[in-house]
């Protein structure tokens, strides 16, 4: 890598996917994958914020998953790219779901929507909650218009954004937080 972050190649507004195609930065493909990218950075600001290990550990894991994400959405779908890009595996996908499994364990059963809040920590799952949702909405509409992203992306986002709301949860529960109930005015 080089020493020095700007190239300055970006300035007019363009910049490049893997395989060398300029494309502007507004581009459906650079938002997906900017969007995986803030996640990921929502993600690390809630892992400093938790003290239990195993989740820390399993957002760790995540936002790997999420570079890996980011680096196949970064491709040219119409160019062969000969750098080695990494793969998601329906292994990824399951251990979100055996992570929901295991904290549902505990939790007690919802009665109503959940609010966001209560502390802090419970918040900011909620956040990476939303931004996960936005990223795979990007996704598909990145499928619709270009030829389609690797499955197993649709289908992580999908159950990482289920993960955090639980994870959510399994926060509030830790911390002895209150679930706030959503409760309409007028019912």
């Amino acid at each position: 890598m080089s020493k020095k972050i700007y190239t300055k190649t970006g300035d007019g507004g363009k910049t490049s996917l893997i395989g060398g195609t300029k494309v502007p930065k507004s581009h459906s493909r650079i938002e997906a994958y900017g969007t995986v990218d803030e996640l990921n950075a929502f993600i690390g600001l809630l892992t400093d914020q938790i003290t239990d290990i195993h989740s820390r550990e399993m957002l760790r894991e995540i936002q790997d998953r999420l570079f890996t994400i980011g680096s196949s959405m970064a491709c040219d779908p119409n160019k062969d790219i000969s750098m080695k890009i990494p793969d998601l595996k329906e292994t990824d996908i399951l251990l979100l779901e055996k992570e929901m499994d295991t904290m549902n364990e505990v939790l007690p059963e919802m009665k109503s929507f959940i609010l966001p809040g209560g502390h802090v920590t419970v918040s900011t799952a909620h956040i990476c909650r939303t931004v996960c949702r936005r990223a795979e909405r990007l996704a598909v509409a990145l499928d619709d218009k270009n030829p389609p992203a690797q499955p197993l992306v649709l289908q992580y986002l999908n159950r990482l954004s289920d993960y955090l709301f639980v994870l959510a949860r399994w926060l509030a529960h830790l911390l002895g937080a209150e679930e706030i109930a959503w409760k309409p005015r007028g019912i």
